[in-house]
């Protein structure tokens, strides 16, 4: 019996492929096209759709568990439904799934209310399942690198409520800790839902200090409007995520993205290290 991850050739994805491959897993990497990316050796490459029905009841044979990672598209929750069910007909019961911070808060935001109802049919069903709720990815701040070079401005409008932004490393080293826990146990797991955050909140101001002690030049936080954010990820992303993603940006401002109490020691305790900072990302990328 093997463990299937789903969304294999993306940012987390792949990094959950690579690291159960070298915890001696047996894995199957869900891609839609063939050949796309190079897997560890060992790891089986199955080609198929999560809205594709009879490709996910073949993917899912002989899968203990499953990791259920969807990306931000237009049919996401329809792609989680339909797997999510076809998991429970061919009686998987270990399954952990990718959700994002306060799905339930940021009711108007497309991919968050997407993911929170995907949390509701886990509920409902009682299913043996990890639910891993995300904030910001630190990587994600990859794509701002040219404008605080080009210009000195931080340019995401991420307020002042605070996000407490989190490396996808330490996101995939969770989800391998919970897929293998899952896996491994003689029986399934009871449900369980967990904040990963990174260790300490971050405002629009206190993110352009870091990245002005990284560079070496006065860096400025570019404001909280988010219409003109729209405007310029609309030059190069479809319009309705660049909508999607002026909608997250303007929740972030509301309610901010900071995990429970005890976010970061149950993470930590899981990691079984400190999580990764922020300031250390942001070094590597000036090196870079």
């Amino acid at each position: 019996m093997s463990i299937l991850v789903t969304g294999a050739t993306g940012t987390v994805g792949s990094l959950v492929v690579q690291r159960l491959a070298a915890a001696g897993a047996d894995v199957k990497a869900l891609v839609r096209q063939p050949d796309k990316l190079t897997f560890p050796a060992g790891v089986t490459e199955v080609v198929g759709d999560l809205t594709d029905v009879t490709s996910m009841r073949a993917a899912l044979s002989s899968v203990r568990t499953l990791f259920l990672l969807n990306a931000v598209t237009p049919d996401e929750v329809t792609q989680a439904l339909i797997a999510l069910n076809l998991a429970r007909d061919a009686g998987i019961e270990r399954v952990v799934y990718l959700s994002v911070i306060h799905a339930d808060q940021y009711t108007n935001v497309p991919h968050f209310t997407s993911k929170h109802t995907v949390e509701r049919m886990i509920e409902s069903f009682d299913m043996p399942a990890t639910v891993l709720r995300p904030a910001y990815f630190m990587q994600n701040e990859h794509s701002v690198h040219q404008a605080i070079q080009g210009y000195g401005v931080y340019p995401m409008p991420i307020g002042s409520a605070g996000v407490s932004m989190v490396d996808t490393r330490d996101i995939a080293d969770i989800a391998v800790a919970e897929l293998l826990r899952r896996d491994r146990a003689p029986a399934p797991l009871p449900r369980t839902m967990l904040d990963v955050v990174g260790p300490e909140p971050l405002t629009g101001e206190s993110a352009a200090k870091i990245w002005s002690s990284a560079l070496g030049r006065n860096v400025t936080y570019a404001g909280d409007d988010v219409a003109a954010f729209e405007a310029q990820m609309a030059a190069f992303a479809p319009a309705w995520m660049a909508y999607d993603m002026r909608l997250m940006m303007a929740g972030i401002q509301k309610f901010g993205m900071l995990g429970a109490a005890d976010a970061v020691d149950r993470v930590q305790a899981i990691l079984g290290r400190p999580l990764r900072t922020y300031a250390d990302f942001v070094k590597e990328i000036a090196a870079v």
